[in-house]
């Protein structure tokens, strides 16, 4: 059975982005996100409401101020108590998992979205995603760019601006472009 070009984004394949059923996937979450960035006058009770209606997952207590952007939403699971502040984007041909009690800053990109890198394919318009996983109590400050793949451990904090390239372990500090490891969790 010949598999749709969805199914192949969101197994992590090669998939073609301009088929028919992900531009459709794409159109509806342009008119979630306009419905969603409209409502940023309004109390937060009422955007908070219509994270539900697009988004993978919402636990209790997420916030996700408006403007936000993103592919499709569905791939995109906030755990309890996470907070994006305004401005965020995240490419989510693939999962973003973000933990419970996490704070991520103004303007932070979190990349799925990966590009064949032998030339020819590249060329053909195939793309791929790989999954970004976010832990527990993580704090991201503004402008970090995350890339496709990483992983960032419980605790850990990811300094303003950084471009996280590589997984962060549990309970460490990084920083720079690439981001490096700058210290760890104090312990006591």
């Amino acid at each position: 059975m010949t598999r749709s070009e969805k199914e192949k984004m969101l197994a992590g394949e090669l998939y073609h982005p301009n088929s028919p059923e992900v531009q459709a996937e794409l159109e509806a979450c342009a008119a979630w996100l306009a419905r969603y960035n409209a409502a940023m006058g309004e109390a937060a009770p009422v955007w908070r409401s219509l994270l539900g209606e697009r988004l993978g997952a919402v636990g209790e207590g997420a916030m996700l101020r408006p403007p936000f952007y993103c592919d499709y939403g569905f791939n995109i699971r906030l755990g309890a108590n996470v907070f994006l502040n305004y401005n965020c984007v995240i490419l989510d041909t693939a999962a973003v998992t973000i933990g419970d009690d996490t704070r991520i800053g103004p303007a932070v990109q979190i990349y799925t979205a990966d590009h064949p890198r032998d030339p020819a394919v590249r060329r053909s318009g195939l793309e791929s995603g790989v999954p970004v996983t976010i832990g527990s109590n993580v704090w991201i400050g503004g402008g970090a760019i995350i890339l496709p793949g990483v992983t960032i451990g419980d605790d850990a904090i990811v300094g303003a601006g950084s471009v996280v390239t590589r997984d962060v372990p549990a309970g460490a500090t990084v920083a720079g472009n690439p981001a490096r490891v700058v210290g760890a969790k104090a312990n006591g």
